[in-house]
């Protein structure tokens, strides 16, 4: 069975001297994010979002799914799961590089076996899949 999931923006303006605003997703979880040029290339906070950092968001919500299910067919489910997911987006525009930590309570298994089912859920994820080969996927992986 598949899936689709959609999401709609609207921009005016200029790459740079522009704005958009995703305006709704199929869901209906969110709408009216801002969006812009600088919320991509800027470390400073500010109240718009970016490609990247809901690319992130994705990827941890797919990386701790993919974890817990790999965690619980071993017969060890997890007690708790906290993702964190850093995409960066350097120059010339590409989004290089994603880092994922998880930090797990799980109990039966040692660090060593936390470590290789936080491996194998990087290499499962879907969204694993969607940027392999194209960007570099760090996991570090700590047993709480």
């Amino acid at each position: 069975m598949a899936a689709q999931r959609s999401a709609s923006v609207t921009w005016q303006g200029s790459l740079m001297e522009g704005s958009g605003t995703i305006t709704n997703v199929s869901s209906g979880a969110f709408s009216n994010l801002n969006v812009s040029w600088p919320s991509r290339t800027s470390e400073s906070g500010s109240d718009t979002t970016s490609p990247e950092e809901l690319l992130a968001a994705a990827h941890a919500a797919c990386f701790a799914m993919g974890l817990s299910h790999g965690l619980a067919s071993a017969g060890n489910p997890p007690q708790s799961l906290e993702v964190s997911a850093t995409c960066t987006f350097d120059m010339p525009p590409k989004i290089s590089k994603m880092d994922i930590h998880v930090r797990g309570q799980v109990e039966g298994i040692d660090q060593a076996a936390f470590e290789q089912a936080a491996k194998e859920a990087g290499e499962g994820c879907p969204v694993s899949g969607a940027l392999k080969g194209n960007v570099e996927i760090n996991v570090t992986a700590e047993l709480a």
